[in-house]
């Protein structure tokens, strides 16, 4: 299915929601994260702080959205444009490992900023579960609706994965800043892949009930079976 392209309006909005977490970050990274508000951030998006709280919470919410940007609809649709023939677990962690390891969001000034301030880091954790619901439509949408658990579940499933492997590689640690180096535990690539694979037998497994019921003839009553 080939989305609409967005219409005016839901352009502003996103041109607006870029504006302000841009503005957030440029910032904290200026002035550090504690020294920002919120009306600081409206200011240089050039709206008023009252439209800021229709796209954002937190101060700390808008900082981290310019790290993370919209790569909860990426995975989504990464995995919904695979190719039938492509097996789910394998659209799953190509669209998490491309959404996840792009340039941009392994920067060494956001990551500096996120691994020494417990705050954001918290937060930039906290985004893992944005992926759950669009991840599950587009499980859905893959293999069909099986039953109201599988893809809510296995949606869930990677949301947790991913920020466990986050958690591992973004480790808080009091030298973290020294001489200007983020302190990251091993290759991010890796500590998703391995984080997802021991969901790999059960996005597997949906796979072949998705499968078997797509090969399963319609069944028919016995007033069917008797005509």
């Amino acid at each position: 299915m080939t989305p609409r392209p967005a219409g005016l309006r839901e352009r502003k909005k996103q041109a607006t929601r870029e504006a302000l977490r841009e503005a957030a970050l440029r910032l904290a990274l200026e002035q550090g994260p504690d020294n920002v508000r919120v009306e600081d951030i409206a200011e240089a998006a050039g709206v008023s702080p009252r439209t800021y709280n229709n796209y954002f919470s937190s101060r700390d919410q808008a900082i981290i959205a310019a790290v993370t940007g919209d790569r909860d609809a990426q995975v989504a649709a990464a995995v919904t444009a695979r190719a039938p023939g492509v097996g789910l677990a394998d659209a799953i962690i190509d669209a998490v490992l491309a959404a996840y390891t792009d340039p941009v969001e392994t920067r060494r000034d956001a990551l500096l900023l996120i691994t020494t301030h417990p705050a954001l880091r918290d937060v930039f954790l906290a985004t893992t579960g944005a992926i759950s619901k669009p991840l599950a439509a587009a499980i859905t949408e893959r293999l069909g609706a099986i039953d109201e658990f599988t893809a809510p579940v296995l949606a869930a499933g990677v949301a947790a994965a991913i920020r466990v492997a986050l958690e591992q590689w973004l480790q808080p640690a009091s030298d973290t800043a020294i001489a200007g180096f983020v302190v990251v535990s091993g290759s991010l690539s890796d500590l998703l892949r391995a984080a997802l694979a021991p969901l790999v037998p059960a996005l597997d497994a949906a796979d072949a009930r998705a499968g078997s019921a797509a090969r399963t003839p319609p069944s028919h009553g016995p007033d069917h079976a008797r005509s």
